[in-house]
């Protein structure tokens, strides 16, 4: 049985390929944020936890450029983190005013389950794609991503 097309809404009407990524965004959200309750996380703290699996004591201001979120955010994240049992946040040695953060042994045990969270989500989200499909959609995706990043908001013609 065909899928069913969306119905988009006609003010959305001149952005087809962006009402989809929303519409995909969202999804994978509310997906992904439904595994991640499971294992007592919020939505992007595994993203802090993979970047301190890969590289255990780094500063806050290291891992906000990793995971390109905002300072508020992160740090909220941390603290909850923190308050969980998952890492320890610390002064550095060189300057007292540099939070340097490590995972606990509870927080290392997360590997696993994340790991298996995200290949479940992989399987989930190619289930109707073809080996090619999925490939394409990778590349496409971050061809993307990379020409939103490196676009600026265009200039109001008052300014």
């Amino acid at each position: 049985m065909p899928t069913p097309e969306p119905r988009i809404p006609t003010a959305a009407s001149a952005g087809p390929m962006s009402y989809a990524i929303f519409a995909l965004a969202r999804a994978h959200r509310a997906h992904a944020a439904a595994m991640l309750r499971a294992m007592d996380l919020h939505p992007g703290q595994e993203l802090l936890l993979m970047h301190l699996l890969d590289r255990d004591g780094q500063t806050q201001s290291e891992l906000l450029g990793s995971v390109g979120l905002d300072h508020s955010t992160v740090s909220k994240s941390l603290r909850r983190m923190q308050d969980a049992g998952l890492l320890i946040r610390e002064p550095a040695a060189h300057d007292r005013r540099v939070m340097v953060i490590h995972l606990t042994d509870k927080g290392r045990a997360m590997r696993e389950p994340i790991e298996a969270m995200w290949r479940a989500l992989e399987e989930t989200a190619a289930r109707n794609l073809s080996e090619q499909q999925a490939e394409s959609f990778v590349h496409t995706a971050y061809a993307i991503a990379e020409a939103m990043n490196g676009s600026a908001l265009p200039r109001q013609e008052s300014e």
